[in-house]
């Protein structure tokens, strides 16, 4: 039996955000942990990112529905996307190609607790934490 947290989790990067931006948080040595994933300083940090990316889809991409957004966030060469989509859907309550207000903060929280789970298989960050991840986008 493996007890050893998942990479996301280790890496304080529950969004598997792979390196490419300066992100705000990030481990200096993270290159070296992680050459492929980010490494935050803290959880915060990576919830933080995640945000940022999920609500960047929209403003810079104009991405306003799950099946857009996780088909971008999670492509099939590296995911089981459908499913992706089908349970992120499903945990915000609506239709795969229902438009939604990724910004709105209610939509924002249990998409990214979504996605924390369907990329570590666990979600274990409280509602505070990713609030506050949530709050550290305005800097």
């Amino acid at each position: 039996m493996n007890l050893r947290p998942p990479r996301g989790i280790r890496n304080n990067n529950p969004g598997n955000i792979r390196h490419g931006q300066n992100w705000q948080g990030l481990n200096p040595d993270g290159r070296n942990i992680d050459p492929a994933f980010c490494v935050f300083k803290s959880p915060v940090f990576g919830i933080r990112a995640l945000a940022k990316v999920l609500m960047n889809y929209k403003k810079i991409h104009g991405l306003n529905t799950v099946r857009q957004i996780i088909s971008r966030y999670a492509p099939p060469n590296e995911n089981q996307t459908k499913a992706y989509i089908k349970t992120v859907a499903e945990q915000i309550g609506v239709y795969p190609d229902t438009v939604i207000d990724i910004e709105e903060r209610g939509i924002l929280t249990v998409f990214i607790k979504a996605v924390i789970r369907m990329e570590n298989g666990v979600q274990p960050y409280s509602d505070e934490l990713i609030q506050q991840g949530i709050d550290l986008c305005e800097n």
